[in-house]
């Protein structure tokens, strides 16, 4: 059955887009001239110039900007498999005014340490996390790196139709972009769903060649068109909180404000809690 689409998306590139995932230093490239092609000179502190016949900025201008030679950096965009220094990556972060979500990702997709990241910490508690979710009286789960749910409350089952049913295989993803019952029950599903992909680029970027996180990437290109459209636009961002509203079938229209706490050590596991809004806004 084709579920309804609130938008007209192309099809999913699902064999080029497999090509991409099976070589991070393309994926890198790929990145970083997105980015590039996205910033303006204005905006870089650069002067306009001649007219352009490209979007953006010019490699040349990019690579004068973080100091290193036109032809590395276009080998890097390229894809080619170039060495690559973590303050060479940290000059390209601030020539391409990354947000530090980006920036996070830009450095998990070249495997590196970024020199400004703190140091993490030095203790774990996942057990303690799992058992946590039934102590909230509020709709709450955990998250596993491929946002698949290991745990969560009634509450929770109560507000997600469809997802965290016996017979669901409980990946967020999956739910949201092929399950008719998400398209009806998340106000503002293309917003969200665009925003979620966003989200787990960033997420996924440290196990983005892992096997399961590479399977259900390929799954969901092929199966829906709006998640390949979203994840071909590059756009990263951090998970955020606020607003979530739902229109439940039996429960009418909910609101709630969503929080999302990661342990330390263990930044692949979530619990995400939907704490319901009672006070009127002003």
């Amino acid at each position: 059955m084709t579920m309804p689409t609130p938008t007209s998306f192309p099809a999913p590139r699902g064999a080029q887009e497999a090509d991409i995932l099976r070589s991070p230093a393309r994926e890198l490239g790929d990145f970083i001239r997105a980015h590039r092609e996205r910033l303006t000179p204005d905006a870089a502190g650069l002067p306009a110039g001649n007219r352009r016949r490209t979007p953006g900025l010019r490699r040349e201008e990019v690579a004068q900007l973080c100091g290193v030679s036109p032809t590395w950096y276009t080998w890097i965009e390229q894809g080619r498999p170039v060495s690559a220094s973590p303050d060479a990556l940290a000059r390209i972060a601030v020539a391409l005014r990354l947000t530090r979500a980006e920036r996070a990702y830009l450095f998990e997709l070249a495997a590196l340490r970024d020199p400004a990241e703190p140091a993490p910490g030095t203790s774990d508690a996942p057990a303690a996390l799992l058992a946590s979710i039934a102590l909230l009286d509020a709709p709450a789960y955990v998250l596993d790196r491929q946002w698949t749910a290991l745990a969560w409350n009634g509450h929770a089952s109560d507000l997600f139709v469809g997802w965290l049913a016996p017979d669901d295989d409980h990946n967020l993803l999956r739910y949201m972009f092929t399950s008719e019952a998400a398209r009806r029950l998340v106000v503002g599903w293309e917003t969200r769903a665009r925003r979620l992909v966003a989200e787990f680029r960033a997420d996924s970027s440290r196990h983005l060649t892992d096997q399961p996180t590479r399977a259900l990437i390929e799954n969901l290109l092929k199966a829906s068109d709006a998640f390949a459209l979203f994840w071909r636009s590059q756009d990263v961002g951090e998970r955020e909180g606020g607003l979530r509203e739902f229109d439940h079938p039996v429960r009418g229209h909910l609101r709630f404000d969503q929080i999302t706490l990661t342990p330390a050590l263990r930044e692949d596991l979530k619990l995400v809690a939907l704490i319901p809004r009672t006070v009127p806004e002003g």
